[in-house]
């Protein structure tokens, strides 16, 4: 071997052994390396059994036992059938519920179910007063209480506290009569037509909940509050609980209804996820 290539190998060598990383030196960016955020999941669903609320005019939950015990071969077996309306107890309104060509619960972007969110609390205005309806005054509230205007794509919650009330049906609806005739008997607050036109030509939402049986107050007899937010293809969620338990903001929500292809509804499981230091 010529010496110039001896030399030249060796170099090669050193050079090569030198660039190795020291296995005991950190990442340059360790120190800068945070913790995972701890997060609260909070259950936004009320349960579905003989006591769940439904509108007056709907049918009720069934649960049927259709097996439990020991079986013959020895093993244990359970398993029920289960009936129940579309719109009833923690459910979502897809906008076909009032929109003719509007989108059916399997065709609901799961981009407008889960996201950001906010929660306008009406509480101390709406608890004592099952008439009440949530202005755009309330909206303009939150955002001068938080010093922004409501975020784009969030996903709004409507608190008024009537979720304490469930499943008394007088306290909570306004009566236990069931029917047509029932319906002119149901009081509870809702959202206003003009704050919900409000909301879909000035913020961008992507969804909206309320802890109430429906987003128009009980004595709506047009139900404008749905036909705004659902002709802009804004889905509902109706009959939620523990806002209490939520943030004005800073909080995530996971909305995933029963997948029901041409629903007008369905049953919805929804919870909110809170870093721990927003509690």
């Amino acid at each position: 071997m010529k010496t110039s290539t001896f030399y030249l190998l060796l170099l090669l060598t050193l050079t090569a052994c030198n660039s190795k990383p020291n296995s005991t030196e950190e990442p340059a960016n360790a120190s800068q390396q945070l913790e995972p955020i701890q997060k609260t999941i909070i259950d936004l669903s009320h349960s579905y059994s003989d006591k769940t609320i439904y509108w007056v005019t709907s049918q009720e939950f069934k649960l049927d036992t259709v097996s439990k015990g020991q079986t013959d071969k020895g093993y244990f077996y359970s398993a029920n059938n289960f009936c129940t309306a579309e719109h009833g107890g923690t459910h979502i309104d897809a906008p076909i519920h009032f929109v003719k060509d509007g989108q059916t619960v399997e065709e609901i972007p799961l981009e407008n179910l889960i996201g950001n969110a906010v929660k306008i609390d009406v509480y101390s205005k709406a608890i004592n007063n099952p008439d009440y309806l949530v202005s755009i005054e309330d909206l303009k509230a939150w955002e001068i209480s938080q010093g922004t205007k409501i975020p784009d794509g969030s996903i709004v919650l409507l608190q008024t506290g009537f979720s304490k009330y469930y499943p008394d049906k007088i306290k909570y609806l306004g009566t236990d009569k069931r029917g047509k005739d029932a319906v002119k008997l149901l009081h509870f607050p809702g959202l206003s037509p003009e704050a919900a036109e409000w909301l879909v030509k000035n913020r961008n939402v992507k969804s909206i909940g309320i802890d109430t049986p429906s987003i128009d107050y009980g004595q709506s007899e047009y139900f404008k509050s749905h036909i705004i937010l659902l002709k802009e293809s804004i889905p509902v969620f109706e009959n939620l609980t523990n806002l209490d338990k939520l943030p004005l903001s800073g909080f995530e929500i996971i909305a995933l209804p029963m997948k029901i292809e041409g629903g007008t509804g369905a049953p919805l499981r929804i919870i909110a996820m809170v870093a721990d230091n927003k509690k």
